[in-house]
């Protein structure tokens, strides 16, 4: 009988990664914080400026309730804590 099992695909592999799965959430963070300072500025601020300030003003913070949070669900914390500017 042969072994009719496949390796799983590399996108299936890169999709279920821990590391990718939290760049994701990540990313998604930045986005968020690009559209309300998008928002507050009047006009885009661009991804770079909006990556820069994310990093700079929230990055620690948000890192920190993550690793706070149970990771059986590792989108737990991605509604949990509001931007520091709208606290």
């Amino acid at each position: 009988m042969e072994d009719r099992s496949q390796p799983p695909a590399p996108d299936s592999l890169l999709r279920n990664s821990t590391l990718y799965r939290e760049f994701l959430m990540e990313r998604a963070e930045i986005l968020k914080h690009k559209w309300i300072a998008s928002e507050k500025a009047g006009g885009d601020i661009g991804f770079e400026q909006a990556l820069t300030d994310w990093i700079t003003q929230h990055r620690a913070g948000w890192r920190a309730s993550r690793a706070n949070t149970p990771r059986s669900d590792p989108t737990a914390t991605a509604a949990a804590s509001p931007p520091k500017d709208l606290a």
